[in-house]
């Protein structure tokens, strides 16, 4: 039975030692590349859908202004919400150009400024909610 454990430890070791590693400058410009291409697409689609959203509930505003302002709340934290997962997004593959504990620094550091981002919108929407 130890003679199958070894490889397992082994193998087990070799797959740890692979994590944090940093990555070429070529490789982490171009993760970083990638990631804020798809941050901006993701916030233009949030923001299309937002408007098209808004498109509908403006047909309707007579009989239902509060449903549009509410509506419009939503959609303002959407966007938010897809701007701010934008920015988490190439704040960590820009962490990738470090290693060691200064890369985990960096990713509890996105993290943060992710949940703090996240925390905002949420109060903001809530309030323009409150205020309708």
């Amino acid at each position: 039975m130890r003679e199958y454990l070894m490889p397992i430890f082994v193998i087990a070791s070799l797959v740890l030692a692979g994590c944090n590693k940093s990555k070429s400058p070529e490789d982490v410009s171009k993760d970083v590349a990638k990631a804020e291409q798809k941050a901006n697409n993701e916030v233009t689609k949030s923001e299309e859908r937002a408007q098209s959203a808004l498109d509908k509930s403006y047909e309707k505003v007579t009989d239902q202004e509060i449903q549009f302002n509410n509506d419009a709340a939503h959609q303002t934290y959407n966007v938010a919400i897809a701007k701010a997962d934008g920015n988490r997004k190439v704040a960590l593959a820009t962490c990738e150009s470090q290693s060691g504990s200064a890369q985990q620094a960096c990713k509890d550091q996105a993290e943060a400024d992710y949940k703090t981002a996240r925390a905002d919108a949420r109060a903001s929407a809530e309030a323009a909610v409150q205020q309708k």
